[in-house]
């Protein structure tokens, strides 16, 4: 534990990073996948956002760090997209099978990064 700052556990700098490099991996992840969609971003809601990045949130923490590095967001598709946003909401729905589910995200986005 830090002495300058009694108030503030390892445990409690640890997880702050945590959700930094999960917050900063994901923010990136959703420019690249941006950039390539292109014009087709625009079809894109808000709520479809909020469930990209939290699915790609849940994705971060699940891959080891050189599998999400080998992950290319920029060539998915509009329909890559699609899909993975109805996967993240029956995910959010329904938490079990988290690990089959995520390695699905996981597969459609591999698939393309080939």
């Amino acid at each position: 534990m830090n002495s300058n700052r009694p108030d503030v556990t390892d445990e409690d700098v640890g997880m702050r990073t945590f959700r930094l490099r999960k917050a900063t991996a994901v923010e990136r992840a959703i420019e690249r996948l941006r950039a390539g969609l292109k014009d087709n971003w625009s079809l894109f809601s808000q709520r479809d956002l909020a469930d990209l990045k939290w699915v790609f949130g849940e994705l971060w923490a699940f891959e080891t760090r050189a599998e999400w590095d080998a992950l290319h967001f920029s060539k998915l598709g509009a329909d890559d997209v699609v899909a993975i946003v109805g996967i993240a909401r029956t995910l959010r729905a329904d938490p079990h099978g988290t690990v089959e589910t995520l390695e699905r995200v996981r597969d459609i986005i591999r698939a393309k990064s080939v």
